[in-house]
């Protein structure tokens, strides 16, 4: 056995005296060679596992926030309707892609790959997110009687955190169903009380759109005198602010407006 070989070199390593400096050194490089394969190995083997856990604890938030819309109960029951039906929409064009499975489009992914978005001008980007996804899902209910409800999952940057949400329309879609903040990091006791069901239930009933058929929705100071405002949080200013820009936002020509616009004009 040649002397170089690497079953010879590995003996010469392990007859190495213990308090050997080449021997420690050796060993540690070894420990840490082999955990972190052993990390690497684990995620890769999990990664699958992790992402569908992760799906499902979103599809479990969207499916429990529909589940308390106000009288969902009986829209459901009068038109018959049973379940949601997904779709991928084109936002530039508000159409839907029927090339695109919605149970494994990713749509966190789509809104920070390049590739997959579109940059936003500042003066574009009220809810400021820098880059607005070319794809996005949206969720219809259908009954015996026609459209039902819609959900659209939105987001935007609050006071400190990114706001994630489901904004719920009814189908006459200017009429809001529900708003349901599912994800937020803004500061608590304060902007984090945007998550309190209280005031997340301001939000049902309100109107969208103004007579002009602009969208006009927004959180005032104090308390609302209109159909399309929202009673503010004291203390919160900043962060229900960011709740009305991205829901401006993506009810707009950018967001879903043009979808909304053909759901409208019943081309689906």
């Amino acid at each position: 056995m040649s002397r170089n070989s690497p079953v010879a070199l590995w003996r010469r390593f392990l007859a190495l005296p213990n308090d050997s400096r080449t021997k420690t050194l050796g060993v540690a490089f070894l420990v840490s060679l082999v955990a972190a394969i052993a990390v690497s190995t684990t995620s890769v083997a999990l990664k699958s596992r992790q992402e569908a856990h992760v799906q499902a604890a979103r599809e479990a938030k969207l499916a429990a926030m529909v589940a308390t819309l106000p009288g969902l109960a009986d829209v459901m029951r009068e038109t018959g309707a049973q379940s949601l039906q997904t779709v991928i929409v084109a936002m530039d064009t508000g159409q839907i892609d029927p090339t695109k499975d919605a149970a494994t489009f990713d749509f966190l992914t789509a809104q920070s790959d390049v590739t997959q978005s579109k940059p936003l001008a500042a003066s574009d980007d009220p809810a400021k997110i820098g880059q607005r996804p070319n794809l996005a899902p949206v969720y219809i209910l259908r009954g015996t009687e026609g459209l039902a409800l819609v959900v659209l999952p939105v987001y935007g940057t609050g006071y400190q955190s990114t706001i994630r949400a489901y904004l719920a329309l009814h189908g006459d879609l200017t009429t809001i169903a529900a708003l349901s903040i599912y994800e937020q990091g803004e500061t608590p006791g304060l902007g984090a009380r945007i998550t309190d069901p209280a005031w997340q239930a301001l939000w049902s009933g309100k109107r969208t759109l103004d007579d002009q058929g602009e969208v006009t929705i927004t959180v005032v100071r104090g308390a609302a005198s209109t159909p399309t405002q929202v009673d503010g949080i004291t203390g919160a200013t900043r962060s229900t602010t960011g709740v009305t820009n991205l829901v401006q936002f993506w009810l707009g020509d950018l967001g879903y407006g043009p979808f909304l616009a053909r759901l409208k004009a019943e081309e689906f």
